[in-house]
């Protein structure tokens, strides 16, 4: 039995082809309605297509395998104004983003809060989590919460240009 402080042995240590990873565990999640209010005039849109989505989880620590969440949703198409939009899918992901919020937010506070490295929270991820996301891609979600930016000096700040300040009209 394993209790808290025992060390455990990584099942993927030492594995250098990705045919050899474990397969992921595949979770189901579904966002299908028949009727929407639509986004820009609020009549209620009728749905006319599904369409699926492949979202990368925190992974199964019991099984040590990743895991993959499969999210059906259904497309709509508003009468009134002729808007096409999707089932809102933004408690799981962000638009056009591989990976769930947990992923993100994990991943965001062990650079953040922990002062780890891009490329030791991308291992980090990996070893714990069985997720593996990108160290590049870890510093884009860092960099767009609004932390770890390199601070503005004094010489950078925004303001008026010499010819606002002065007020000089050009011809």
């Amino acid at each position: 039995m394993i209790g808290p402080g025992e060390y455990v042995p990584d099942i993927t240590e030492g594995i250098t082809r990705p045919e050899d990873l474990p397969p992921p565990r595949i979770v189901r999640r579904r966002r299908v309605y028949r009727k929407r209010p639509c986004p820009r005039c609020g009549h209620k849109a009728l749905r006319y297509a599904l369409d699926s989505r492949r979202l990368f989880d925190l992974g199964d620590l019991q099984a040590g395998c990743p895991v993959e969440v499969h999210v059906t949703f259904s497309r709509h198409r508003c009468r009134g104004c002729r808007r096409c939009f999707a089932a809102d899918l933004s408690a799981l992901a962000l638009p056009k983003c591989l990976y769930t919020r947990r992923v993100q937010s994990l991943a965001v506070r062990l650079v953040v809060e922990d002062a780890m490295p891009y490329r030791g929270a991308s291992w980090h991820l990996w070893r714990d989590h069985k997720v593996f996301v990108p160290y590049a891609t870890i510093q884009n979600w860092v960099e767009a919460a609004g932390e770890k930016k390199p601070d503005r000096g004094a010489d950078s700040l925004p303001g008026p240009g010499t010819g606002k300040f002065q007020r000089l009209h050009r011809r």
